[in-house]
């Protein structure tokens, strides 16, 4: 059952408090021992790749890179529904991202020309969680506005990829494909090895040793974001359907036990019908065991009485995911402003956006909705200043310029731009 909290109760406050605490921070052993597998690739290179796979997966590596042969071979076991429904994604994914533009603009001035300048990123990795999960999704999510964003070379790194994920790669236009996962292979992306180039930024989610790798190489290469457990909060009202608002719950649930699903419901009697409707689908689902566990972990049902309630809980949660189960949505919508992406009224459910909408499916986590937002071309971007003056327009500027530098201590700033206006 979901644990229930409602307003106005003793308690209630801290309560909320606490769910909106959500942190991402990675516990410290597990950051000590990415930290010493970081290290060691960089001092070892594909040795330490190879001896880290066997250790922790018990696989062995011969090239780490996934042949052209293997991969085309891997693809043709896609069964041909499964292509085009991937190819059907993939485009409207396209779609969409192609609408986010980055245009360098200029603004001119008597002697001064001031640039901003959009390029995209050369080299880019692709982290897509292997072995006996199956997440091609995550490869068009990814890739895709990548290749939007003009980037030159994009590569995925996968333990033990399935065909689906390979095909989901070809179909997103990936370049190369490495058979490494876990701490290693964002080091050996991060800080190249023999077989691994370097790249410049490394997007896509993982354990929580990769969330600790990501975190730990920032700064030396770009990340996306540390993604944590994926979570949901759903405000629904009396017109909601409580089984399709359970499945939706459930939903998140199923991915992992450290799932977070939580339902704002305005009013008691919406509460207790979701309630009995999870408990009713529980028993009927595939992955009951971890979708239980998340349950018991982390559900919640806040019970409150006005939907404006519903919304600035649901703001102050800041979720990867919220639904909008109201007989209003459209029009609640507009107060939403702290969530990586909204589904708008009974029908939008979560799955949507997980697959087929168009919008990547990477989003921010643990409240980070707060301040960041979903993967998407710019991440894929970046920008330069470029500065460009004329001898009068120094002149006409230097003596603030250098008044300032005065302020700061900076002598020698002053000194520069005096030299060139004509100054001491």
């Amino acid at each position: 059952m979901l644990r229930t909290i409602c307003e106005g109760e003793p308690g209630f406050e801290q309560n909320i408090a606490a769910l909106a605490d959500r942190s991402g921070t990675v516990p410290e052993a597990i950051e000590n021992r990415a930290r010493a597998i970081i290290a060691e690739v960089r001092r070892r290179g594909d040795a330490a790749v190879r001896d880290f796979t066997q250790r922790f997966e018990n696989r062995a590596l011969g090239a780490l890179e996934l042949s052209v042969a293997d991969w085309d071979a891997a693809v043709a076991e896609v069964p041909a529904d499964v292509r085009q429904a991937l190819a059907q994604a993939a485009a409207r994914i396209r779609v969409y991202h192609e609408r986010e533009r980055y245009d360098s603009y200029e603004t001119v001035e008597p002697g001064i020309r001031l640039t901003c300048r959009f390029t995209p990123l050369l080299r880019v990795g692709l982290y897509v969680p292997g072995g006996t999960a199956r997440y091609p999704s995550s490869v068009l999510m990814t890739a895709v506005p990548a290749k939007v964003a003009l980037v030159r070379e994009v590569f995925m790194v996968t333990p033990g990829p399935s065909p689906e994920t390979l095909a989901a790669a070809r179909e997103a236009g990936v370049d190369r494909v490495f058979v490494i996962g876990g701490a290693q292979a964002v080091a050996a992306l991060a800080y190249g090895t023999e077989s691994v180039p370097r790249v410049d930024k490394i997007v896509g989610p993982g354990n929580a040793y990769v969330a600790a790798a990501k975190r730990l190489v920032f700064g030396d290469v770009g990340i996306d974001m540390v993604a944590g457990p994926t979570e949901v909060v759903i405000a629904a009202d009396a017109s909601a359907n409580p089984a399709w608002v359970a499945a939706d719950l459930l939903a998140q649930a199923e991915h992992d036990a450290l799932a977070v699903p939580i339902l704002i419901a305005v009013g008691r009697e919406i509460a207790a019908r979701v309630d009995a409707e999870v408990e009713r689908q529980l028993a009927e689902l595939p992955r009951r065991s971890i979708a239980e566990q998340a349950i018991a972990g982390q559900g919640v049902a806040i019970v409150v009485s006005e939907v404006a309630t519903a919304i600035a809980l649901l703001n102050r949660l800041a979720p990867e995911h919220a639904g909008l189960a109201l007989a209003e949505a459209r029009k609640w919508s507009s107060s939403v402003t702290a969530a990586g992406a909204v589904f708008v009224g009974h029908e939008a459910c979560e799955s949507l956006g997980d697959y087929f909408a168009g919008p990547s499916h990477v989003l921010p986590t643990g409240g980070s909705a707060r301040f960041s937002s979903p993967l998407g071309v710019g991440d894929f971007m970046k920008r330069t200043s470029l500065i460009d003056y004329e001898l009068p327009a120094v002149q006409k500027q230097a003596a603030a310029i250098a008044r300032l530098a005065e302020v700061e201590g900076l002598e020698g700033h002053g000194r520069a731009v005096l030299l060139r206006a004509g100054g001491r």
